[in-house]
């Protein structure tokens, strides 16, 4: 599939729009480090914010504290999560299980 032509002028504007999601995801990600915000109101901002719900998981709890790529790998596969999913993917059960787990 070609990509679309687009204008200099549209070619800016997405990529404003993409640094303010990316500068957004990071803001998001550094207060759930520093323990500003918690994982269960990450996820409920998600449901209305597609900024947060295209955030990759394994990005979002390696940001919480303690929380390292081996760690994160445990807490998938004991949520039955997928690596690559997104949180706008997340089903019911597997939100469930990271609200159980992190409160």
């Amino acid at each position: 599939m070609a990509l679309p032509s687009l204008t200099p002028e549209e070619r800016k504007a997405a990529l404003d729009k993409a640094a303010v999601a990316r500068k957004r995801r990071a803001a998001i990600k550094d207060d759930l480090k520093a323990g500003k915000i918690r994982l269960s109101k990450v996820l409920e901002l998600a449901k209305d914010d597609p900024v947060i719900a295209k955030l990759k998981v394994t990005s979002l709890l390696q940001s919480l504290p303690g929380v390292g790529p081996a760690k994160c790998e445990a807490i998938m596969e004991q949520a039955r999560i997928a690596p690559s999913r997104r949180v706008a993917g997340l089903g019911k059960h597997q939100f469930a299980k990271l609200i159980d787990m992190f409160g």
